[in-house]
């Protein structure tokens, strides 16, 4: 991807068929979507891809076990099918993930069983692993780091864990393939209409340059997420609530606390009555998460201490070395933007529904919220289907159910931080072969290599320090320290690769640290 060549192509495009505001999850999907099956399409994203939500989640691929609970079985079983196409269409960025709840006594026990049986039976011929249960022993032996008081034995059941920024740059390219055009750093500024008061347009600004473009457009998408009734706002001139954020937080600790690459554990219920997940990721342990309603948002949430304690203090049930505040490599915070039932009275958040809401507003703004990672494919899918019905557009089937995200490959790497790649391994390798130089590591205890650098600023559209080491590579999320040991030479190549001057590279790092602080509270940052 190559962020010139998109403005070119904004530039010399005359109308567009569809045009996607937003560059997360729901945003990329719909473009995907709308790109192959032929219709022009642009999307544009305020920040970077995935800046938002999208690169905060739990990094899971699952149909929901507690929506089980709930007795949601629609919304599961439809995330289950899905689930299996997620594993099938992306290889390189989704695996199957085997997870264990602790069983403390016989009623936990065929509690768990009949229902992950049932949530195993929902799944159909895209099921990716038998549900069974496991003695103490077993669950002691496949997790060593468990505490074994009270512990009776576990349920094991399966479902599916993915890198969701990477999924996300992947998307992005997956919508060029097809003759999209993807641009990051481009802010909608206003709406147009035209002479039926319908929208048929959008003022953009580019906040690399503050130039503004005109772009005319059959169909808008309002696909932003938490910012969506920002958008719907500009629409419309009216502040109508359909969204409640809802705050989710994670903590990751160094992988010693479970002792355990192969399995994850689900505690089924904490002192709130939601779910808390312990997931093994890129060699890590992620444990969350939180559901904090909020009445505001921004692109960057900060975790509140109560969020926190509350993920240490489940935790410590359950880990035979209980991790503490200076434990904590990692912190991150996202806004899952829930939809409100029409009339805009929220209920508690955990228990508002996470499925999809398409709306089309009286000038034919389509607004698509609600939903998760998971169901992406299907709300593209139904967004596109709306727009076609919208912007009166020729009829195509959508393919997406079987299309092979950009980089789709079954080889796995021995350094797994190369899997993400896919097929597109071969040409970093490429650049390392033509300049050895390129292969030097950015840290001794990390496999990220200076081309991965100049690969994710000439090919994966990386503005910025942060685009490169939060989304590109995943180091702010994984250990925050890291990540700014590699700060000053990510800065120096990235200055080399866009021809910036060493008053831009200083200033990143000067952003950089600022911004690292947030994921860091070893050292008491609040």
């Amino acid at each position: 991807m190559n962020r010139n060549k998109s403005l070119q192509r904004i530039i010399g495009t005359e109308r567009w068929d569809i045009v996607v505001i937003g560059g997360g999850a729901t945003g990329l999907g719909a473009a995907v979507d709308a790109a192959s099956r032929g219709y022009k399409t642009l999307l544009v994203e305020q920040a970077d891809f995935a800046k938002g939500t999208s690169s905060r989640s739990t990094k899971l691929v699952h149909g929901g076990v507690r929506y089980l609970e709930q007795g949601n079985i629609s919304l599961v079983k439809e995330a289950l099918k899905e689930r299996g196409l997620f594993l099938k269409n992306a290889p390189h960025l989704a695996r199957e993930q085997a997870f264990i709840i602790p069983v403390y006594n016989l009623w936990e026990r065929l509690k768990y069983t009949i229902g992950l049986k049932l949530y195993e039976w929902l799944s159909g011929s895209l099921r990716i692993g038998k549900v069974a249960f496991l003695s103490k022993e077993k669950v002691m032996k496949q997790m060593p780091g468990i505490s074994s008081n009270k512990l009776k034995g576990g349920v094991l059941y399966y479902d599916g864990q993915f890198d969701d920024a990477r999924m996300a740059v992947s998307l992005a390219a997956t919508c060029e393939d097809f003759g999209g055009v993807v641009i990051n750093y481009m802010k909608v500024e206003s709406i147009g209409r035209n002479e039926k008061n319908e929208v048929d347009g959008v003022t953009l600004e580019d906040l690399t340059t503050n130039k503004k473009y005109n772009v005319q457009t059959k169909v808008v998408i309002n696909a932003t997420g938490v910012f969506a009734d920002d958008v719907r706002e500009m629409d419309t001139g009216k502040r109508e609530k359909t969204i409640l954020p809802s705050q989710g937080v994670h903590l990751v600790l160094d992988s010693k606390y479970l002792q355990t690459l192969d399995y994850a554990m689900m505690i089924p219920k904490t002192d709130d009555g939601r779910v808390l997940f312990l997931v093994p990721w890129h060699n890590h342990l992620l444990m969350g998460t939180t559901d904090t309603a909020l009445e505001e948002h921004t692109l960057e949430p900060r975790a509140l201490d109560k969020e926190i304690e509350f993920i240490l203090r489940n935790a410590r049930h359950y880990l035979e070395e209980a991790p503490e505040r200076k434990d904590v490599l990692s912190v991150y915070a996202g806004l899952r933007p829930l939809a409100l039932p029409d009339g805009g009275n929220g209920k508690n958040s955990k228990d508002i529904s996470r499925g999809e809401s398409i709306k089309v507003s009286s000038s034919k703004l389509i607004s698509v919220t609600g939903g998760k990672w998971t169901t992406y494919r299907h709300m593209g899918e139904d967004a596109i289907n709306k727009a076609i019905e919208v912007g009166k557009l020729k009829p195509v089937a959508c393919s997406t159910k079987t299309l092979k995200i950009h980089g789709w490959s079954n080889e796995k790497r021995v350094a797994a931080d190369w899997n993400v790649y896919g097929s597109d391994c071969a040409k970093i390798e490429q650049l390392m072969k033509e300049n050895p130089e390129m292969a030097e590591r950015l840290d001794e205890d990390w496999h990220f290599t200076k081309a991965q650098v100049v690969w994710a600023v000439r090919e994966e559209m990386a503005l910025q320090l942060e685009d490169v080491l939060s989304r590109r590579f995943r180091v702010l999320f994984l250990d925050a320290r890291a990540a700014l040991r590699m700060a000053p030479k990510v800065a120096a190549i990235m200055r080399k690769e866009l021809g910036k001057d060493f008053a831009w590279e200083k200033n990143q790092k000067k952003e950089f640290i600022e911004l690292a602080r947030g994921y860091d509270i070893r050292s008491g940052n609040k």
